[in-house]
């Protein structure tokens, strides 16, 4: 009986962190095909403290901790999709990141709220056909000072971490979705959120028409 629980237990588990929604453009393929650079946009952070470690922070901490929490996500996108690209699987360019944000800055563009521009505008901007938005809402900071701020004030110790990404992808000629993944993910206890990233995007390369 106690073998039969614990199984259910684990799958129950399992299904409850590992939950995927993936849309697909029925002509994706078109669009891909039309697509000659992406760019990566900061995601929406929110890191989600339980309430004795928020009561260490300020409000604005918290704040700039999910700013630099983006930044970080949006560098190891980066590096996982340039990755692909030099083993031939990514199909479009990308563009780094460093660019991006100092074109948005340019135009007067914060680049952690720039959801009054179309994705039109925003690849006018930056010279794309695609840009990836998204939000990612994790347990365990990223960002190595947060990483290691939070852990001193816990002792060291973090409670299983998890992460949920929402990933747009979304054609700058026509503002059209081509692709949302959302994808939720559980680490073992401790395990770095780089982890997570990594598994996130590994997954979300099986998917998606820009990857082969």
């Amino acid at each position: 009986m106690k073998k039969i629980l614990l199984i259910l237990t684990l799958i129950f588990t399992t299904l409850s962190f590992s939950q995927t929604k993936l849309y697909v453009h029925p002509d994706a393929d078109t669009y891909v095909a039309n697509t000659k650079t992406i760019a990566i946009l900061p995601m929406k952070v929110q890191v989600k403290l339980r309430p004795k470690q928020l009561k260490d922070f300020t409000s604005e901490q918290i704040v700039e901790m999910g700013k630099n929490e983006s930044l970080d996500i949006q560098k190891a996108m980066y590096t996982w999709f340039l990755t692909r690209k030099k083993r031939g699987t990514m199909l479009v360019g990308v563009q780094n990141p460093t660019r991006t944000n100092a074109l948005l800055k340019k135009e007067g563009i914060d680049i952690h709220s720039y959801d009054e521009y179309l994705p039109s505008e925003l690849g006018k901007i930056l010279g794309v056909e695609t840009v990836i938005t998204g939000s990612y809402e994790t347990s365990k900071p990223m960002s190595t000072g947060a990483a290691i701020g939070l852990a001193v004030l816990t002792g060291g110790m973090f409670a299983t971490n998890s992460a949920v990404m929402n990933m747009d992808f979304t054609s700058t000629t026509d503002d059209e979705l081509v692709v949302n993944y959302n994808k939720k993910v559980k680490g073992s206890l401790g395990s770095d959120a780089q982890d997570l990233i990594n598994v996130l995007m590994r997954k979300v390369s099986r998917r998606i028409p820009y990857t082969k």
